[in-house]
């Protein structure tokens, strides 16, 4: 027995477009990524990695190795106080 096949698209230069149906589903926007991975089996599974806006959308944390203590190591304005 064969999967059910919930829509599909045709490679046109590389491209192939991702069914409206399974768009609006997923909620994927303009501007969204699509992570692909290959299985060992040959399916292939995309995760949509959504496009974030705003104020912090290019921030991607603190990840140094430097441990501060807020309140000993900075005044009230987060100012090194050393």
């Amino acid at each position: 027995m064969s999967d059910p096949v919930d829509a599909e698209s045709t490679v046109s230069g590389n491209q192939a477009n991702i069914p409206a149906r399974i768009r609006q589903e997923l909620g994927i926007d303009d501007g969204d990524q699509l992570r692909w991975h290959l299985e060992e089996d040959g399916s292939i599974r995309v995760r949509v990695v959504q496009q974030r806006s705003g104020t912090f959308a290019d921030f991607d944390g603190y990840d140094g190795d430097d441990a501060t203590a807020g309140t000993e190591d900075h005044d009230g304005w987060s100012v090194d106080t050393e």
